[in-house]
């Protein structure tokens, strides 16, 4: 298992001036009081030694702490914008920019105080900082099953080289109610890695199975519902738009306004 400690290059190395952005942007979060983490690339390198070219920097934060560290960031001469209010926010400069992610793109693994309490210290691009815990990285990216980007494997490289310490009873309760989703995974882990699949407590997949043997033999929901919105953004707009289907992102049964929905579906590259 890749050492979370280590300081080995998550993937191509960015330019000298989009390292010296990083680096700045990250001296600058380390001297306020607001505690932030990084993610994407850089923190599944360091937990599994995959090295992957990143396009930009995830730094997430929680949502409270938002216009703050956007503050603290325009002091410093950088613009910042809140993209998409319910999860994302960015900071730019010269034509690259740093991700500050407060939630996920369905709005369900909001970032909370857990986040922090879990975390890993590391070294980022030569800055000590700390990384996103593995247990939360698994739940975002869980749901992640865009026509154009599966993050399925990042999971399953996940469980591999994190499974034998994980607080899966945690990871289990990041999971509640959408168990099926993890289910899904760890199904597909031990088709990847058979000789692995005992990484994963037989006692999570039992009760996993007993759940879904006894949702099988119970009647099915009366309500036209689909969860598909939660697992892409775009695949399953045509079962809300042209079946009349409930979207599930949508509150009471997701997280999101139908403002939310309106500004993220408007986002989809072909939808502009």
């Amino acid at each position: 298992m890749q050492n979370p400690n280590t300081t080995s290059p998550a993937g191509d190395e960015p330019d000298a001036d989009t390292a010296a952005f990083y680096r700045h942007v990250l001296g600058l979060l380390n001297g306020t009081a607001l505690p932030y983490l990084v993610g994407g690339a850089y923190a599944l390198n360091r937990y599994t030694g995959i090295n992957r070219h990143t396009r930009d920097l995830d730094v997430f934060i929680r949502r409270s702490d938002y216009e703050s560290i956007s503050a603290a960031l325009a002091q410093a001469g950088y613009e910042t914008e809140l993209t998409f209010p319910h999860w994302l926010g960015k900071i730019h400069a010269n034509g690259v920019y740093i991700d500050l992610i407060f939630s996920s793109g369905n709005a369900i693994a909001e970032v909370d105080d857990a986040w922090f309490a879990f975390s890993v210290p590391a070294d980022v691009l030569g800055i000590p900082t700390k990384i996103c815990p593995v247990e939360e990285m698994i739940w975002s990216k869980a749901f992640i099953m865009e026509r154009e980007r599966f993050d399925g494997a990042d999971v399953i490289h996940l469980l591999r080289a994190c499974g034998e310490r994980l607080d899966w009873q945690r990871l289990f309760r990041r999971f509640e109610p959408h168990w099926r989703i993890l289910l899904a995974h760890l199904v597909m882990f031990g088709f990847v890695y058979p000789a692995d699949r005992g990484v994963v407590p037989a006692a999570i997949m039992d009760e996993l199975i007993e759940r879904l043997r006894r949702e099988t033999h119970s009647p099915a929901p009366n309500h036209d519902l689909c969860l598909g919105t939660l697992l892409s953004r775009e695949q399953y707009l045509s079962d809300i738009d042209a079946q009349g289907l409930q979207d599930g992102r949508i509150i009471p049964v997701g997280n999101m306004t139908n403002d939310d929905v309106s500004v993220w579906t408007q986002a989809i590259p072909d939808r502009r």
